[in-house]
């Protein structure tokens, strides 16, 4: 009975892969698939050098994934192993991450030159074993040649706004290592918290390490508990997270911020600030004034630092932050304008890139490169420094074609503390949206760059901010499975053309996140939606998608939520009236997504034609004009989506009513979010034309009027035959010192014009 079931088990793991592509991630460079397969059970043996980490590691992986134990022997006659073969001769410009699986019916040999390459391949036969309880595991024979296309393939932690204990980060390293990610980005301090012990200076730790309190909710809440929060890694336990991730090929890259970020230090040392201080290590999220002085005491404290770090740390760059960083400080401080003067700087800005030259020369003369985010370009650029752009691509593009290398990870395909699927159905984040295949249609080498210049971006990272993000399942709810789409894009096999194929293989891998009980997010069986133009305007059309079955979508139009009996959606929904509609997605009777909700607000400019004088910024552009009017009101506290954004531009919209009609109400939503640069505007201004040339004023608002409405505008009005609305809303203009983003453009975010 025993031999029938292998038997039809083989027979139908056969067809299966036969029928579909094989579940990797990240897809390998070539797979040739042949007939036949390879039996793995408790016979089979690893045979490799016993004492050859990689083939240890493959013992034990195998053993939690399926509970067989398989012997490691250095010789072996039996007819089912796994064979770690050194790849020879090696030639020297081969990846060290490249690897060979060939897998026939009595041996799955790795060959690689590298024990990265070993490492790899590990990672890859890992998932072509199944996830089952069985005493016998089948796999296709094939032969795969792979090899990553970036030498950076990073995630980065930021363990400074929320501490997290040294089991977790090995637990995070071994993610990476799981999707061949090979740097690990480690956010060591911040004005929020001081996390590495520095024995020279032990009240980094004692006085930086600990804040008095925490945000609770989201920024624009600003509301704050009052428990003690902190904690801190010490040297020994820096060493064991290196030593870890080493052995798992990955590099740990270790960021101490500087000028800006810094008021733990400065809790901890107010000396090496402009004003002496004091300074209490921060409660509220953001972006604050009180920064380094850049005195030759404050560089002695921060070379004093900087030598312990790279003592802990073998990697080839130190990331030294340079982002954020006011200048608010420096333009009153005598010290700084005089050192300004006796440099022949011509302004604060240069006073940085004079601050992070100081600090490159240093650090090259212990043998190593610094990184920094894209602000270092400001003011010029030290002259072998790396740069991790994230305000978009424009500072890796800069960078690049001054012959820098560049780590890509621009913030709207890369920031994974955004919201990854409908905003109403996720926890609380700072905001933005980055959905799986958002992630997935990235291309780290902007088509700016010549194929020349292309060669200075080393690859690209995700960063995982954790303002919002405060214990470690949360961590991986927000990077899974985010990371398997950057995972693809960076080792170079992605194709947004196909990526329902990448979607398959993706859910694939949720068997092996339960198998090893990680937290994910299960956005991707959510229902997506658009809203289109109703043909001759009185209402929109409000279209249901999911990627999976067709026919599984139920909604109701009452906003109870549905069930398997309500209705089946088929085709688009004609909403006419205001009203709200629920939706989930089931599968066998079964609710397989969160419930989604919207609710719809039709109104006379409800899909009627909006010209726009100045476009919304690419990031939040997403509906243009029709967005305005869509009878969808954007969510306040959670600003994912449904809002127009303008860099340092004003809204000028014009909206054609159709005909001439009565106009009773205006109205218009604000957003103002400052932690994100996002400030309500400086005036607004309601016209109405019935001609499209002869405007009449009928109402302004003052910023002090749009504060006090908190950005939700309505205006009385009693006109007839109106068929023109115009709303002007002016910028708040460059950001003052001592706000978030001081000295950029100001975001100024709209939604809904409401015309009634």
């Amino acid at each position: 009975m025993t031999n029938k079931f292998a038997f039809f088990f083989i027979l139908f793991f056969n067809i299966a892969f036969s029928q579909n592509s094989l579940p990797l991630i990240p897809q390998p460079e070539s797979i040739e698939i042949r007939k036949g397969h390879f039996v793995l059970n408790k016979e089979t043996v690893i045979q490799a050098d016993v004492t050859m980490f990689e083939a240890q590691y493959l013992q034990q992986a195998i053993k939690q994934q399926t509970g067989l134990q398989l012997a490691i022997v250095a010789k072996s006659n039996v007819d089912s192993k796994i064979i770690l073969k050194e790849m020879y001769p090696i030639d020297p410009y081969w990846s060290k991450e490249r690897y060979n699986i060939n897998i026939s019916s009595k041996e799955v040999i790795i060959t690689a030159p590298f024990n990265q390459g070993f490492f790899t391949g590990i990672q890859t036969l890992l998932q072509l074993v199944p996830i089952d309880e069985n005493e016998t595991f089948v796999l296709p024979c094939l032969n795969i040649f792979d090899q990553p296309k970036y030498a950076w393939r990073g995630m980065h932690l930021d363990c400074a706004r929320h501490f997290f204990s040294v089991e977790f980060v090995k637990k995070y390293i071994d993610y990476l290592a799981m999707y061949k990610f090979n740097t690990f980005h480690w956010h060591l301090t911040d004005d929020q918290g001081w996390r590495i012990e520095i024995k020279q200076y032990p009240k980094l730790t004692e006085v930086g390490a600990w804040r008095n309190g925490s945000m609770i909710g989201h920024y624009n809440e600003q509301k704050y508990d009052d428990k003690r929060y902190g904690g801190f890694y010490t040297q020994d336990q820096i060493k064991e997270v290196v030593a870890y991730a080493k052995q798992r090929h990955i590099t740990v890259v270790p960021e101490i911020e500087m000028p800006g970020h810094a008021v733990a230090a400065l809790a901890a040392y107010p000396q090496y600030s402009c004003t002496g201080g004091p300074f209490e290590v921060e409660k509220q999220w953001g972006v604050l004034d009180d920064v380094f002085c850049p005195k030759e005491e404050t560089f002695t404290f921060l070379q004093n630092i900087l030598t312990e770090v790279i003592a802990l740390f073998p990697s080839q760059y130190i990331h030294v932050g340079g982002d954020e960083c006011p200048k608010t400080r420096w333009k009153s401080c005598q010290h700084c304008q005089a050192l300004i003067k006796e440099k022949g700087l011509h302004d604060e800005h240069e006073l940085q890139s004079y601050f992070i030259q100081r600090i490159e020369k240093f650090v090259n003369s212990k043998g190593r490169k610094i990184i920094g985010w894209d602000e270092i370009l400001e003011g010029g650029l030290a002259p072998n420094a790396a740069v991790m752009s994230w305000r978009g691509t424009e500072g890796g593009i800069a960078a690049a074609k001054q012959k820098h290398y560049v780590v890509m990870t621009p913030g709207s395909h890369c920031y994974f503390d955004h919201y990854q699927g409908n905003p109403k159905n996720e926890p609380l984040a700072i905001g933005g949206y980055t959905p799986v295949e958002k992630v997935y249609e990235f291309n780290p080498i902007p088509k700016e760059l010549t194929g020349e210049e292309s060669k200075y971006i080393l690859g690209a990272q995700a960063n995982v901010w954790t303002e919002y993000i405060n214990t470690p399942e949360q961590v991986e709810y927000m990077i899974f499975p985010r990371m398997l789409a950057l995972s693809e894009v960076l080792w170079g096999t992605s194709n947004p053309e196909k990526y329902a194929d990448f979607e398959k293989r993706m859910i694939q891998q949720f068997k092996r996140f339960d198998q090893k009980s990680i937290n994910y997010s299960k956005a991707i069986f959510e229902i997506t939606s658009a809203v289109m133009p109703k043909p001759g305007g009185n209402g929109v059309l409000y279209l249901l998608k999911t990627n999976q079955q067709p026919n599984g979508i139920h909604y109701t139009t009452d906003g109870t939520n549905p069930t398997a009996q309500s209705k089946i959606y088929n085709q688009p929904l004609e909403i006419t009236k205001s009203q709200t509609i629920t939706s989930a997605y089931f599968e066998n009777d079964l609710a397989k997504s969160n419930v989604a909700q919207q609710s719809f607000f039709i109104h006379k400019a409800t899909s009627q034609l909006v010209s726009l004088q100045n476009q919304p910024n690419g990031n939040y552009a997403k509906g243009g004009g029709f967005t305005l009017v869509d009878g969808i009101q954007g969510d306040k506290a959670k600003f994912g989506q449904n809002w127009l954004g303008f860099s340092g531009t004003d809204l000028i919209a014009t909206i054609d009513l159709g005909n001439k009609q009565k106009i009773n109400r205006l109205g218009i939503g604000l957003l103002s979010s400052p932690s994100s640069w996002i400030y309500f505007p400086q005036k607004i201004t309601f016209q109405l034309s019935e001609d499209m040339i002869q405007f009449e004023t009928v109402g302004t608002f003052s910023a002090e009027a749009i504060q006090k409405s908190k950005g939700q505008i309505n205006l009385d009005c009693n006109k007839r035959n109106i068929q023109f609305v115009k709303v002007t809303v002016e910028n708040f203009g460059t950001i003052p010192d001592g706000q978030p983003g001081a000295g950029n453009k100001a975001w100024l975010f709209a939604d809904e014009i409401t015309v009634e």
